[in-house]
Formats: structure tokens, C-alpha cells, sequence
């Protein structure tokens, strides 16, 4: 069964998905990599805003390749999601309720992800242009020197994603 979801994303909406449910999300999105992570977490420190409201926001871990000719955007797989560890937990504590990326992640993370009922998507690896085609528009909103890893806010539509890790903290990937 697929469950469509549209964002934002209510916290209780968020606890009624289960771990392996595929879901079709439409709303805004906002893509950041390690590098605008990093950055993030360095503004939040010394005390200024994110680029973006963090309460309520999903985050996909991914660094397009450039739109061609009509298209909002280019190829738009998910990135390893592992590099995002460090800084998962202190967005998640701020409000973000979703992350999108690929393969497993660390305890730090998942304990986050119970303590403030998030959710972490995982996209299909390789298909980074079946992907695209959910995207409707994209904007680069921060750090546009990171090119492909600069913050963009994206609409998508019916993209296609996994339920990883749930709010409870089943893992998919530490599934028998």
C-alpha cells in the first residue's frame, strides 16, 4: 500500500507510518548536503536563523545535477546520508520532522528521531531521474557557492520514498 502525504507533515501523521511503508510525498522540501549542513549548524550556533524554517521541515540529502532544457532540475538521487550524522540530531531537536537519504544511520541519529517522533525516508538509489520527475520547481534559497550542494526549497509531487526509521525506531535496515 502506498500512502500519500503532503507537507507539512503533522507529528501525528508521522507516527502512524511504519518502518517499510512506501509513501508518495507532496509538498516542500528543502535539500542540503554535508557542506550546507555544516553551515547550518555554524549559523545556529552563533545565534542566527536557518535559511529555512527548520519546525516541520523535511530535508533531502541530495546535490542535483543541472536542469536540463525545461526541466526544474536535473538528476536528483539521494546521498549517503551517513555524513549528515553529526548535525542530524541538533536539526531534529529544532523542529525538523524528516529526513530523506539513503542507507543507514547512527544511534545518535535514530534516538533523535523517537525523542522528537521524526521520521527518515529513504529514496531508491539509482533512480535519480524517476525521481526528478516528482520535482515541480526548485530555487536555490542559501549558499549558492556550494553549486549542487547549495539549499534549494523544492516542490515535489507523489515523490517516492520508504519509510526507513520510524517515529518508534524501527529500522529497516536492521530489519531480519
Amino acid at each position: 500500500m502506498e500512502i500519500k502525504l503532503s507537507a507539512p507533515i503533522t507529528k501525528e501523521k508521522l507516527a502512524a507510518l511504519k518502518a517499510g511503508d512506501r509513501v508518495l510525498l507532496t509538498g516542500t522540501v528543502y535539500t542540503a548536503r554535508d557542506q550546507a549542513h555544516k553551515r547550518i549548524c555554524e549559523a545556529l550556533t552563533r545565534g542566527e536563523d536557518a535559511p529555512f524554517e527548520l519546525e516541520g521541515a523535511i530535508i533531502y540529502y541530495v546535490g542535483p545535477s543541472p536542469a536540463p532544457p525545461g526541466r526544474p532540475i536535473g538528476s536528483a538521487g539521494p546521498t549517503t546520508s551517513y555524513r549528515m550524522d553529526p548535525y542530524a540530531p541538533a536539526l531534529l531537536d529544532l523542529g525538523q520532522a524528516a529526513m530523506i537519504g539513503k542507507g543507514p544511520r547512527n544511534e545518535e541519529v535514530k534516538k533523535a528521531i523517537v525523542r522528537n517522533g521524526a521520521v527518515y525516508f529513504a529514496a531508491i538509489g539509482g533512480a535519480a531521474a524517476l525521481i526528478s520527475k516528482s520535482v515541480k520547481s526548485a530555487e536555490v534559497i542559501a549558499y549558492d557557492d556550494l553549486g549542487a550542494e547549495a539549499v534549494r526549497r523544492l516542490e515535489v509531487e507523489d515523490m517516492p520514498l520508504i519509510v526507513a526509521i520510524d517515529s518508534r525506531g524501527c529500522d529497516l535496515y536492521e530489519r531480519d
